[in-house]
């Protein structure tokens, strides 16, 4: 499909020489002459370049270009005039226009001119559809009273620059209230830039915050920026922040105190203005009285603290998740979205969900890729079936840790048996650190060999 172009100028020898020009070169060409007839036109053709005079009777250019703005047009104007100053370019620009070009016309400057608003006018819509596409993806699903103030915790908190502290289970979304904070806040076309400290091996760690010096180390070939640097203007989300090992944990403050630090190798400080978001499963001041976590870090990093709610404690928003996802899902894989019966819904609902959103996304996901039927019901849900309880069996327990305790264990050897008893990928499918998954299973009687409990 030929691009379409709109060429509004009150000389009638210019609007036909630059037609044929322009159709030479394969664009789609209609002509006005005046302001009014140009509004008029672009109200049913979507132009993708207008190439419009300044100097017009009525409505001049200047005048028209702002009229097209404020009524949404995303056309990419370049003005002409044959009477050009400083001034009058200016205040195009101001207005959003591509470019100025001066009478008499030069016709390759045209066409060259032209053809690069048309690829400006297509790299910004692609980027526009990209944003959308990521806002899509990263929407915070949800009206229980819990998310509702999470979005008000997060509007009053995203303007500032304060350092945040995302707890909750693994699954909640700490990414996605990470992101929801920065697209908020004024660094918001700047970089988002996230580390997992908990996926990166230990000795790496410091050489992806921080960056390296070439030579500095076995296998540094080149030289490498360090997350801080890359993050600078932005956010930098640090995940599972209470995998960090010591050392790392002593730099980190140093960074945090005076926002400079110096790549592995190097003397030469580097002087970063980065706002740090950071997200943990752990409890961490179980860490720092264990001394695996340093409390003036913690104080560091816990400027504004956010506690992001387990799904089952907002089992009003699972019904709103499961539309979400369906849609989503279907789309993706070209799909009409299934038709869930009230049965499986309150399935779902009722379900431990000890995975969180990303147990109940992965779900929804499953079903829409595998089930054959156009309508879900609760007997298509065996898994969810075998293993959830009644709301009423989750009293049984005398006490909150007996109940969280068996919760947990039923999650670990799930996980166990969809990793065939293989700790390490369990851990990885659980998001947590080898070490951590090993602890838990002893302090839960779960044997790490067999996958049992003890």
């Amino acid at each position: 499909m030929s691009n379409s172009i709109l060429i509004v100028d009150d000389e009638r020898g210019i609007r036909e020489t630059l037609r044929g020009v322009l159709e030479d070169e394969g664009f789609d060409v209609e002509t006005v002459a005046s302001g009014e007839t140009c509004l008029k036109a672009a109200e049913t053709i979507n132009f993708d370049c207008i190439l419009l005079d300044v100097w017009l009777p009525k409505i001049d250019g200047l005048e028209t270009l702002k009229r097209l703005r404020e009524e949404g047009n995303d056309a990419a104007v370049v003005m002409i005039s044959g009477h050009g100053n400083i001034e009058t370019a200016v205040n195009a620009t101001k207005l959003g226009a591509f470019d100025f070009i001066e009478k008499p016309l030069s016709i390759e400057k045209t066409v060259l001119t032209v053809r690069n608003a048309i690829r400006q006018r297509e790299l910004e819509l692609a980027n526009r559809h990209l944003s959308e596409q990521l806002s899509r993806e990263y929407e915070m699903i949800g009206e229980s009273v819990a998310m509702r103030a999470l979005r008000k915790q997060i509007s009053i908190v995203a303007p500032t620059d304060g350092r945040v502290l995302i707890s909750g289970e693994s699954g909640t979304g700490k990414e996605l209230v990470a992101r929801a904070i920065h697209a908020a806040s004024k660094r918001k076309s700047a970089p988002f830039v996230e580390i997992n400290s908990a996926a990166i091996p230990e000795e790496l760690v410091e050489s992806e915050l921080f960056g390296h010096a070439k030579g500095a180390f076995s296998g540094a070939g080149v030289a490498k920026k360090g997350k801080f640097e890359i993050a600078d203007g932005g956010s930098l989300f640090l995940d599972e922040i209470g995998d960090m090992s010591p050392r790392v944990q002593a730099k980190m403050l140093r960074v945090l105190e005076e926002q400079r630090f110096e790549s592995i190798g190097s003397n030469t400080p580097v002087k970063v203005d980065v706002r740090v978001i950071s997200a943990t499963n752990k409890r961490l001041d179980n860490l720092i009285e264990d001394g695996d976590f340093r409390a003036d870090l913690f104080y560091r990093l816990n400027v504004i603290p956010f506690q992001i709610p387990p799904l089952r404690e907002r089992r009003e928003d699972v019904p709103l998740l499961i539309e979400h996802f369906n849609r989503k899902f279907s789309a993706d894989y070209g799909k009409k979205p299934k038709d869930f019966t009230n049965e499986a819904i309150d399935a779902l609902c009722n379900y431990g969900w000890l995975g969180n959103v990303r147990e109940l996304r992965n779900t929804v996901e499953r079903v829409v890729i595998m089930h054959g039927k156009q309508t879900v019901s609760a007997s298509d849900l065996p898994e969810l079936n075998q293993k959830s309880e009644t709301p009423a069996a989750s009293f049984r327990f005398p006490s909150f840790k007996e109940a969280n305790d068996a919760y947990q264990r039923e999650f670990i050897l799930h996980k166990l048996a969809e990793a065939d008893g293989n700790v390490s990928k369990a851990a990885e499918l659980m998001g947590v650190d080898r070490s951590h998954l090993y602890r838990r299973m002893k302090n839960l009687g779960i044997n790490a060999d067999k996958g049992k409990t003890e």
